[in-house]
């Protein structure tokens, strides 16, 4: 017997990557229906517009649209922070369809303390001065996804358990180290600066959760991590944040292993679009 939906005051997802080889639909999936939200908020790069590809959108990512536009068919609000692999969507921030909104950033009042929003890559000097060769850098990366899903697959066979290049290469390089901490402490300045108790980014693919403090203040710093490497959100309940994460969620995990979060994995695409569409109305009415 499966066990009841967890009630939450509030999740965040970011970096999903829909659209590319490197996204793990499939456990979001499960993460996504084990759940119950008051609030969703999407914060950035859910749909990945630079490596989308017509002939890649399977089921599983097409299912997780369909959850997400059935918790807004219910009436759960649910906001999409735009980010940089989605910055198509930047011209439609303030479009708002029943509980659905897309917006650039946003402050949310949780039990009488503001959470600034933003997905983060207005931080990032690479994405303001040199858009080519950020996505040359996501090519690069989307491939070294697909080679360490590889490596992972003959190493799970030989018994020495899973290895994440691009979290070695992060950790080995100096610099990289270095900008997550400016993005960190950047982030961190600025909320500082607005009064906010929490700011919330992605942007990085590092979850994390912690206080920040400058000469002006401190403030709670929290980043969502990405549904790529780490497989992580950020859950707000009770007056009190935590990172979700996957590979440390032993019930699904199981399930991972019966395969039942594809439960219904026979329907076929132009089902599951029929199926979107009607979510879509719903949410329209």
């Amino acid at each position: 017997m499966q066990p009841e939906k967890r009630k939450l005051k509030l999740a965040v997802i970011s970096d999903v990557h829909l659209g590319t080889y490197g996204c793990h639909a499939k456990e979001l999936l499960f993460y996504l229906t084990s759940m119950e939200p008051e609030i969703l908020v999407l914060n950035g790069d859910i749909i990945d517009m630079w490596q989308f590809k017509k002939s890649y959108f399977p089921n599983e990512h097409l299912r997780v649209i369909k959850h997400i536009t059935g918790l807004m068919a219910k009436g759960i609000p649910v906001y999409y922070v735009t980010g940089n692999h989605d910055e198509m969507m930047r011209r439609f921030a303030g479009f708002e369809m029943g509980s659905f909104k897309i917006v650039n950033k946003m402050v949310l009042n949780l039990d009488g303390k503001d959470a600034w929003f933003f997905h983060g890559d207005v931080f990032d000097v690479t994405m303001k001065s040199s858009k080519w060769v950020a996505r040359l850098g996501s090519t690069g990366y989307d491939f070294l996804i697909l080679l360490n899903r590889l490596a992972n697959y003959v190493s799970e066979k030989l018994g020495r358990g899973k290895i994440s290049f691009a979290a070695k290469i992060k950790k080995s390089v100096k610099n990289a180290v270095k900008h997550i901490n400016n993005f960190e402490q950047t982030a961190a300045e600025i909320g500082i600066s607005n009064g906010y108790a929490y700011v919330v980014c992605g942007h990085i693919h590092q979850p994390e959760i912690r206080t920040i403090t400058s000469s002006r203040g401190s403030i709670q710093y929290l980043n969502s991590g990405d549904w790529v490497e780490n497989l992580t959100a950020l859950e707000y309940n009770d007056g009190a944040w935590r990172i979700y994460r996957f590979n440390e969620d032993a019930y699904a995990n199981s399930l991972m292993d019966e395969d039942a979060v594809t439960a219904g994995s026979d329907e076929n695409e132009k089902e599951l679009f029929e199926q979107l569409l009607r979510e879509f109305r719903a949410v329209a009415a």
